[in-house]
């Protein structure tokens, strides 16, 4: 048979296309060498990403979870560099509501005790255009210490959640909830949801300065929505911990959120460290669905060693989970980094 230079070629080219759609079928984790708080929203097409900075907000726009590392990104809003929401940026997320995005985060002046939340809106169909503005202040019910604010809509109600103290003091991080107005105001009241108080919940004593951590922490809520079921998945421990840990409360579609009493707390960790897979401390972590929407996926943060802490060794990884036939949600275990995951179906 006589083989042509352009058979050849042919074949050749044939072949790196052919593995070029193979390794889009793909990832692996990290998806990122670092970021802390990863947030993230599917949307026309497009992932909307964000984490923790600490200085500034950004956001990477790809229409594959897969080539995150590569994605387009662009720092939407830069803090002043004095006053209330100047420094110690943290725990972004972007959210669209009304017909406008939104992103909510926690900032302080300089000094830990004086951390609140504070809300931004854009009101361009692509949120890496257009101008964010600062809407305001996300002043949470009797104004205290306020971080890691969430909101979610349930039955054409918004709610906000978010981990705070209950008094002036750094005594303890609650997880409470809150009606809202609009999507930039809160309203009425606060309801503390859960204090951490479970032996797997309070790794990691420091000491109880003001601008120090605490051992007892709650942080990081997300609500989860399926079947007839709400599910609020948070962080507990010391983020400083390799036990830094997810926590669940569940409530039953149709009870009143505001209650604490209709709020069920898991006695274990729903998703924990792996040593033998080698991930520490995972946590902190948000939801998103496929492109088709047939998947559900965990997006998290997490330590490669023990004992890195909450610096910037924590870097944000994704995985698939599954639902038990009681309806509750099954995250499994952090898979290892470079392990070869399909990425999300419908893409």
């Amino acid at each position: 048979m006589k083989i042509t230079f352009k058979f050849v070629y042919g074949l050749i080219l044939f072949c790196s296309l052919a593995v070029q759609a193979q390794q889009k079928k793909t990832f692996t984790n990290p998806l990122l060498s670092s970021g802390a708080d990863p947030w993230c929203i599917y949307k026309n097409g497009f992932y909307y990403y964000t984490n923790s900075t600490g200085h500034n907000i950004t956001l990477w726009k790809t229409g594959s979870i897969a080539d995150l590392k590569t994605a387009e990104k662009k720092v939407v809003f830069t803090p002043p560099s004095t006053g209330p929401y100047s420094k110690e940026l943290w725990a972004p997320e972007i959210h669209f509501l009304q017909g406008k995005w939104y992103i909510y985060f926690a900032a302080d002046s300089g000094r830990n005790i004086n951390h609140r939340l504070w809300v931004l809106e854009n009101s361009s169909a692509d949120p890496l255009k257009g101008e964010w503005i600062v809407k305001g202040k996300f002043t949470t019910p009797d104004d205290k210490w306020s971080i890691d604010g969430s909101v979610f809509e349930y039955k054409k109600q918004l709610y906000t959640i978010w981990s705070g103290w209950e008094g002036d003091a750094n005594g303890e991080q609650d997880i409470y909830i809150a009606k809202m107005k609009n999507p930039w105001t809160v309203e009425g009241a606060r309801a503390k949801l859960s204090t951490p108080s479970l032996p797997w919940e309070i790794h990691g004593d420091l000491n109880n300065a003001d601008d120090v951590p605490h051992v007892n922490v709650n942080e990081g809520p997300e609500v989860l929505v399926h079947g007839n079921k709400l599910f609020l998945i948070y962080s507990a421990s010391g983020c400083w911990t390799d036990f830094y840990a997810l926590g669940m409360l569940t409530a039953n579609v149709g009870r009143d959120l505001m209650n604490p009493a209709s709020w069920t707390k898991s006695p274990e960790p729903v998703f924990k460290q792996a040593p033998e897979n080698g991930v520490y401390a995972p946590g902190h972590n948000s939801f998103f669905k496929s492109p088709d929407g047939k998947e559900d996926y965990i997006l998290y943060h997490a330590n490669s060693k023990p004992g890195q802490g909450c610096g910037g060794f924590r870097s944000p990884r994704a995985q698939k989970f599954a639902w038990n036939k009681d309806g509750t949600p099954n995250f499994g275990v952090p898979v290892k980094e470079g392990e070869v995951l399909n990425v999300p179906s419908g893409n």
